[in-house]
């Protein structure tokens, strides 16, 4: 069976194709600049063949064109013929309460994929671009949304529920959510077969540290606490957004500002976390540099941008009742030694330590 995968962002789109049967991934590639001047097409297939090609993509749907076309590319493709494609899996931010596990996508999905935009506006509106184009593009295959908040649906109500009047969750759903659901089902369960534990019996504390990040305490195979909340902003200190602070912080730099609530919300969002504390760069290794040639900012938000986690890693270990693991993935918590060790430094009465 083979499986293509599509992760639709705001001017991006990620793909591969899985042969299931052999548990491979054929190709993997990425179109970005979708809408922009200067679009690239760049993908590797499973033999290190690599192509990139740079032409202007006006939409998902050209975008989703293009690659089906490389995929059964003569030079560069792995398929023969497109109808070879079984079904169409698409990673979805936001499924809210309605949905706990992957779902064959009709228009009820669709619609209740749009009506949880308000709360992911800067994810679900482009998972349904790829949605739609996909379907355009592939109308006679099965297409499943795959939802980063499902894997946190096991959360307890004291967990999720915010110290808030309890109307606004009777009204609203205003609640914790969780996101990154699909990185922290995985690679718990990986984590387990690798150590030859029982995921039944087996409690551990998932770091997804890229751009945006989170941290998940999972017990017995299920999420039970987990940083990020109601939206993408919550939790940990990320690239531009703020994580978790005084929430009179904000109203007080409102009315100081005279800000409106959209300049407050990208204050919040596209102007915090590390590069608004370095005031270098929201990229991790630019922010490295800086730090390494004396930029005391720079440093000051490497020191947070760890003892944040290590926050968290100690209270969701309470949580748990002690972990017997913790995993670092993404970008940053696999490629950046560093940040992995300050995370966990004076932890040792915790049984942790770093094997250098």
């Amino acid at each position: 069976m083979k499986i293509l995968v599509l992760n639709s962002g705001s001017s991006s789109l990620k793909y591969q194709v899985i042969d299931t049967g052999k548990g491979e991934s054929l190709v993997r590639g990425l179109v970005d600049r979708i809408g922009i001047p200067n679009s690239i097409l760049k993908q590797k297939r499973f033999d290190n063949d690599v192509v990139e090609i740079e032409k202007d993509i006006i939409s998902h749907s050209v975008a989703i064109e293009r690659v089906l076309n490389l995929i059964i590319d003569k030079q560069h493709g792995v398929l023969m013929k497109i109808n070879e494609i079984n079904a169409v899996g698409h990673r979805v931010v936001h499924g809210g309460e309605k949905f706990s596990r992957s779902v064959l996508i009709n228009d009820k999905v669709i619609k209740a994929i749009e009506e949880y935009s308000e709360i992911a506006p800067l994810h679900n509106p482009y998972n349904l671009r790829g949605i739609n184009a996909s379907i355009r593009a592939l109308p006679d295959v099965p297409q499943v949304a795959v939802f980063d908040t499902a894997f946190h649906a096991t959360l307890p109500e004291e967990a999720f529920i915010y110290p808030i009047p309890y109307i606004f969750y009777e009204k609203y759903k205003i609640r914790r959510y969780g996101f990154h659901g699909t990185s922290h089902y995985y690679v718990s369960r990986r984590a387990a077969e690798i150590l030859k534990k029982d995921i039944i019996n087996f409690s551990v504390i998932t770091c997804h540290l890229g751009n945006g990040a989170s941290i998940t305490a999972v017990k017995n195979g299920k999420s039970i606490e987990t940083s990020l909340g109601f939206s993408t902003i919550a939790g940990l200190m990320m690239g531009t957004r703020c994580g978790d602070f005084d929430p009179a912080v904000i109203l007080n730099i409102m009315e100081k500002e005279d800000l409106t609530i959209e300049q407050a919300v990208s204050l919040l969002t596209k102007h915090s976390g590390l590069l608004g504390v370095s005031g270098v760069s929201s990229d991790m290794r630019e922010v490295q540099n800086a730090a390494k040639n004396g930029n005391q900012r720079a440093q000051l938000a490497l020191k947070m941008y760890s003892y944040i986690i290590k926050k968290f890693i100690g209270s969701y270990s309470a949580v748990l009742g002690g972990t017997d693991a913790i995993i670092f993935t993404a970008g940053i918590g696999e490629n950046v030694p560093n940040i992995r060790e300050w995370s966990v430094e004076n932890l040792e009465f915790m049984g942790i330590s770093i094997d250098k």
